[in-house]
């Protein structure tokens, strides 16, 4: 399954402030410069990922953005869901807008609603936490201070 990039954004987003020092607060034009997209769109997910409690963001002068909850309370697989604008892998997976002629005989969509529902399950067993066991190379990659 291919996620979409606004997902991948949201997980580079997470990535970043978890290899910041702690509580330390990053902008998103850093982050937007780390990652050569658009502020705009940094701004779109950076406020989505705020909605969903997962990140605190401080306006003004010396505002920002860091993680609101610890690394190992993110669970990668709400992150996906939360993100992806539909897990619906095929046409058939939306009962409101299949059209195909098959798909009421077709065994096709059982066998990839189980990969899907495998590929989620799989997701779901890490954390953010799990994604920063190598802390110290990723913080060195994006060039910010790492945690101690």
């Amino acid at each position: 399954m291919r996620l979409t990039t606004y997902t991948d954004y949201a997980l580079r987003i997470l990535i970043y402030l978890a290899a910041q020092s702690e509580r330390q607060l990053a902008s998103i034009k850093e982050i937007a410069e780390t990652f050569d997209v658009s502020n705009h769109h940094i701004s779109k997910i950076v406020f989505e990922l705020g909605k969903l409690g997962l990140i605190e963001t401080t306006r003004g002068r010396n505002g920002g953005i860091c993680l609101a909850i610890d690394t190992a309370e993110i669970n990668i697989g709400y992150v996906v869901r939360k993100t992806e604008e539909t897990l619906n892998i095929v046409e058939c997976f939306d009962d409101q807008t299949n059209t195909c002629k098959i798909s009421c005989a077709c065994r096709l969509k059982h066998i990839l609603k189980d990969a899907l529902d495998a590929y989620l399950q799989v997701l779901d067993s890490y954390t953010l936490a799990d994604v920063m066991v190598n802390r110290q190379t990723l913080s060195s990659l994006i060039n910010v201070a790492p945690t101690k």
